[in-house]
């Protein structure tokens, strides 16, 4: 028996499930759609804010954004994800016919992606023949299309995740520019956005495993700007009578 004691598994409680990726991919891109909500409506509320005080018209021009931009996000997303998904299915379609029609083909085609991989000649046959024994669509399906078969991408799924991602976003500055006293919304909407950015920077940058400074600073910076344009402009049409 060893002394030291029975071997601990190697990265044990790390995930490494199938799921993993698709799970990230999602969080990013809700953390993107809130992070677009909250920059396109500030800049909006925030110009309008430039031109009046009156607050039906501040609430207006907020729910008027937030609907048109989180249809606009949900619709992009679900025309977008729908034509992956059809490019995944009739890549998979095809892929099942070559295996039908040409399995010895199919198999050296597969034995050559498992060396080009960095396999050995013999190791690689032998992993190609059980992986074709076992599932031989879903084995071409990882390693030569990438896809997984069985987490195929879902335009619902996308579309209501970037309505919801968007509208959660948009709801920071609508509430911060129609709630405080007059003299107060836009350095409320300004101070509560670029905290709410620094937040949603952050969560992108360590989703991604990239640097939070940059992501921050980005963030910031380019909200800041949106909305000293868009006030400017507001207030110079506002002082025009416009």
């Amino acid at each position: 028996m060893d002394p030291a004691g029975p071997a601990e598994p190697a990265h044990e409680g790390e995930a490494h499930g199938g799921g993993l990726g698709t799970r990230l991919n999602w969080l990013r891109a809700a953390v993107l759609g809130a992070n677009d909500g909250i920059v396109s409506t500030a800049g909006l509320v925030v110009g309008v804010a430039g031109a009046t005080s009156n607050r039906s018209a501040l609430l207006t021009a907020g729910l008027a954004g937030l609907l048109a931009g989180s249809m606009s996000m949900a619709a992009g997303e679900y025309v977008s994800v729908s034509t992956q998904r059809d490019s995944e299915k009739a890549a998979l379609a095809m892929e099942k016919r070559e295996l039908r029609e040409q399995p010895e083909a199919e198999l050296a085609e597969l034995v050559g992606l498992l060396e080009d991989r960095g396999l050995s000649p013999e190791v690689a046959r032998e992993a190609a023949g059980q992986l074709t024994e076992r599932d031989a669509l879903r084995a071409h399906a990882r390693v030569e299309l990438g896809i997984d078969p069985d987490e195929l991408t879902n335009p619902w799924h996308a579309a209501w995740a970037s309505f919801l991602a968007f509208t959660i976003g948009a709801l920071l500055p609508l509430l911060a520019i129609v709630l405080p006293p007059t003299g107060w919304r836009v350095p409320v909407t300004v101070v509560s956005v670029l905290a709410a950015l620094v937040l949603t920077g952050w969560a992108g940058a360590r989703l991604g495993a990239a640097a939070a400074r940059p992501a921050i600073l980005r963030n910031a910076l380019g909200s800041a700007l949106a909305m000293g344009v868009t006030y400017a402009a507001g207030s110079l049409l506002g002082a025009a009578g416009v």
